[in-house]
């Protein structure tokens, strides 16, 4: 491999690396905080999409909102900071910043509630989307995380 190529898997590493611990911690802190609940977040919603996640802040349904939300974040943060089956985590990753983004659009003509920063049209949960796709097309594990030693380990297992 040339110089250039080691460069960019060693970014492309620290980037997934820097992403999954962001996920891990916001995961982490939400699952120990008893007070922590997505509703505030939900229930300022605007855009096209207001009524889908209006929907979400029912009595029989914010429970497993939260409890769905704290999942994808610890599966992001495992999968992307150990290297291990990052492609998957890389896809709930992509669905769950979809749905940040889609919550709270930074569209034109929408007055941004509840959003750290002000944005238009591209937000932060978009820029680290797009990180998760493309950490899906160049997963790095297999040389830098659990997924290079599993498989060095069959390697091993099978000589």
């Amino acid at each position: 491999m040339n110089q250039n190529q080691n460069k960019l898997k060693a970014s492309v590493a620290l980037l997934r690396i820097f992403i999954g611990w962001h996920f891990l911690f916001e995961g982490v802190v939400k699952m120990y905080n008893p007070e922590w609940t997505s509703f505030g977040y939900l229930a300022t919603a605007q855009g096209p999409f207001e009524w889908f996640f209006t929907m979400l802040i029912g009595d029989a349904t914010i429970g497993w909102v939260d409890t769905m939300n704290i999942i994808a974040l610890m599966v992001v943060g495992v999968t992307f900071t150990l290297g291990v089956f990052e492609r998957i985590g890389a896809f709930v990753g992509v669905g769950l910043l979809a749905l940040y983004f889609l919550a709270h659009p930074p569209f034109p003509g929408l007055t941004q509630m509840n959003v750290e920063g002000n944005y238009w049209i591209i937000n932060k949960n978009l820029i680290e989307l797009v990180a998760c796709i493309v950490i899906y097309q160049l997963p790095t594990g297999s040389y830098f995380g659990l997924d290079y030693l599993r498989k060095n380990k069959l390697k091993t297992q099978e000589q």
